[in-house]
């Protein structure tokens, strides 16, 4: 499985994925998806807003036990998020088979659509649609660099965006989902753990800096003339990561634009697009509200002109703790202090973060000793991988022979 999904949407120069989403990459992705399915008689579905879904048993029987996560990708970014959690759940399929287990409860792998939001600026399209958390409307006014809408994306890539919105019926089937994915730090290979289990997800959030000033030739226009807004940008990047640094936080601008972005020109508009994580939102508030404050002191005394505007915002989400807790149940943490589980938290935002408001959810860690994510550096040993692929199998024993 691993070999072929791997050359999908891989960038032959930077060897990073470019796996957007209603893309050629994504649909070739999409495609996998289904054929796995259909390998092993699952039945294939794809529900109003684009997710796939491969049911063993009957969806309408209720209390499934879903599994899955997404295989769209960050610009460049890496092999084994998002890929790892749907190729370790059908894996973990293959695993339970092979062992005999018979299902009291409907067992399903998911694909979540634009769960990256590389191209329409919006993390976790797909859950948030389901889950009601992205409106009808909001999701129409999704656009990419190229002014090309989300419904127009979706129609482009041969699916009808006409029924995109909330799905509570198909929630309403669903009785636990347990997503798996790479670690996005380094905490399990500091502690020695191959796997470990999710607590919460960190407060998280991004906002959009505009500065705006007055373009001009950069070779005769004085210094002491200068309206440039590119100045007043680089101040906040600095300002906020001393303000995250205070908070024990991380604040980053990782994504800019310019115009009229000349070599030769001072830019009229400065872009930035900061993305602020902390443990709790008492201590995001601080950072954030430091970082504009710092902002608007430094567009004042250059001149420029800011406005913020909030693009997206998660609060702290709690995965359930009977849920929680019956993970490391059945992974032994209890019973066997050798088999312990390390139970951790994380900064970065998940779909079973958005479904965590609606069902209940868990998930699953596999350790990445070099802590890089989002990169094509991004990595996790095939010993690692396995140990996720078996504790996977294990919860979803536990929990679909219940």
């Amino acid at each position: 499985m691993w070999r072929d999904l791997e050359p999908i949407g891989r960038h032959p120069d930077s060897g990073g994925y470019r796996r957007y989403a209603w893309t050629a990459a994504d649909v070739e992705c999409r495609a996998w998806f289904e054929e796995q399915a259909r390998a092993r008689g699952l039945v294939h579905e794809l529900d109003r807003n684009g997710n796939q879904w491969a049911w063993l048993g009957d969806p309408a029987a209720g209390d499934a036990v879903v599994t899955g996560s997404h295989l769209d990708s960050v610009p460049d970014g890496g092999a084994f998020d998002g890929p790892l959690g749907v190729v370790s759940s059908f894996a973990a399929l293959d695993e339970l088979r092979a062992r005999g287990v018979e299902f009291t409860r409907p067992l399903a792998i998911v694909n979540f659509g634009d769960e990256e939001g590389a191209r329409f600026g919006l993390a976790c399209v797909g859950s948030r649609l389901t889950s009601g958390q992205l409106t009808v409307e909001q999701a129409h006014r999704l656009t990419d660099a190229d002014g090309i809408t989300l419904p127009q994306a979706m129609e482009r890539a041969g699916y009808d965006p006409a029924a995109i919105g909330p799905d509570p019926e198909r929630l309403a089937r669903i009785g636990a989902f347990v997503e798996l994915h790479v670690e996005q730090g380094r905490a399990l290979d500091l502690t020695g753990d191959q796997v470990g289990i999710a607590s919460a997800i960190w407060p998280h959030g991004r906002w959009r800096f505009d500065f705006r000033g007055e373009a001009n030739h950069a070779g005769t226009t004085r210094l002491v003339d200068r309206r440039d807004p590119m100045l007043s940008y680089a101040e906040t990047v600095l300002a906020a990561r001393r303000q995250a640094e205070l908070a024990g936080a991380v604040a980053t601008f990782g994504k800019i634009s310019v115009e009229p972005n000349g070599v030769n020109a001072i830019p009229s508009l400065v872009r930035g697009w900061l993305d602020s994580r902390a443990a709790d939102q008492a201590t995001l508030d601080t950072v954030v509200d430091s970082i504009e404050k710092a902002a608007r002191e430094y567009a004042d005394a250059h001149g420029i002109q800011l406005d913020i505007v909030r693009e997206s915002f998660t609060p702290v989400v709690e995965f359930e703790h009977a849920l929680r807790d019956e993970l490391a149940r059945i992974l032994g943490r209890d019973a066997d202090p050798g088999l312990r589980v390390p139970v951790l938290g994380t900064g970065a935002g998940h779909d079973a973060g958005i479904l965590a408001g609606s069902i209940p959810t868990a998930m699953l860690f596999v350790r990445n000793p070099t802590g890089v994510s989002h990169s094509p550096a991004e990595y996790a040993a095939e010993d690692d991988c396995v140990a996720g692929v078996t504790a996977l199998a294990d919860v979803l024993e536990g929990l679909a022979r219940r």
